[in-house]
């Protein structure tokens, strides 16, 4: 039975995966890099601190996203430089 309140399947917004976001460029937020990453928050701002990990640009005084192109050179680089021992 059809749902009057329900939006139509072209108006529904549904996040990309972030595979797609990888091939297309531009900017990744955290939850989406530690999709691709299996590291946990602090372990990830940690290796950004030592260098581990490419250097997040600031969008604005509470969000902060990395280039794409930066993250898929990590995990281009296998599992031994993403993830830390």
């Amino acid at each position: 039975m059809h749902n009057p309140k329900a939006a139509p399947a072209a108006i529904r917004k549904t996040p990309a995966p972030v595979i797609d976001l990888l091939a297309a460029g531009g900017l990744l937020r955290l939850p989406q890099v530690l999709q691709l990453i299996p590291v946990s928050r602090s372990t990830w701002w940690a290796g950004v601190r030592s260098g581990r990990y490419p250097q997040p640009m600031k969008l604005g005084e509470r969000a902060t996203a990395w280039r794409a192109d930066d993250i898929r050179a990590l995990v281009s680089a296998g599992p031994s430089q993403a993830v830390q021992e």
